[in-house]
């Protein structure tokens, strides 16, 4: 007998706890988490988040549309490796000098000046630290957005001296038109 109350105790204990559940689990869905990355954190891992550029080339993450936000040298940096999943070594990178000026002058439509010039110079320099610091502040910026333990497959990495890139899965990459 003792077993039977126990069991049931267990149950109705049991079905309240799952009607809490749901109720959480709705008002993250009305927060904009979808269920697949509900459950992943629920086991304590985020699942990797969809990336939006949109037409004004702002960056988005996740179903909550949650903005990473670069200034325009960084950004251009980003979308240059982006647009190369191959992987790009920073000792070519004066080769991508035309893709990275087109790239940079989207960003900034009322044209270049003399120090949005430099930049461009700057971050092409094989000699120059410029293109390491634009990676720290991609991670930097990755980093108050999505968890550390996914944080690698936003940002340029790679070993030394091999191509750099971006490892996200491209099908998780939107573009707007």
């Amino acid at each position: 007998m003792k077993r039977t109350i126990n069991n049931e105790h267990r149950q109705y204990h049991c079905s309240v706890l799952m009607e809490e559940l749901k109720s959480k689990v709705q008002m993250l869905k009305n927060y904009g988490m979808s269920e697949m990355e509900i459950v992943s954190r629920l086991h304590g891992k985020q699942a990797l988040l969809r990336l939006v550029i949109s037409r004004d080339y702002r960056l988005y993450l996740g179903e909550t549309h949650t903005e990473v936000r670069l200034e325009p040298i960084v950004k251009a940096v980003y979308l240059l490796f982006l647009n190369h999943p191959e992987g790009i070594s920073f000792k070519n990178l004066p080769d991508y000098r035309d893709e990275l000026t087109g790239i940079y002058m989207k960003l900034k439509p009322y044209g270049l000046t003399e120090r949005a010039k430099r930049s461009i110079e700057d971050v092409l320099n094989p000699l120059s630290n410029s293109i390491n610091e634009k990676c720290s502040r991609i991670k930097a910026a990755f980093t108050t957005v999505v968890d550390e333990t996914i944080v690698d497959q936003y940002i340029i990495t790679g070993e030394r001296g091999k191509p750099k890139r971006i490892s996200l899965p491209r099908k998780l990459v939107e573009w707007e038109e």
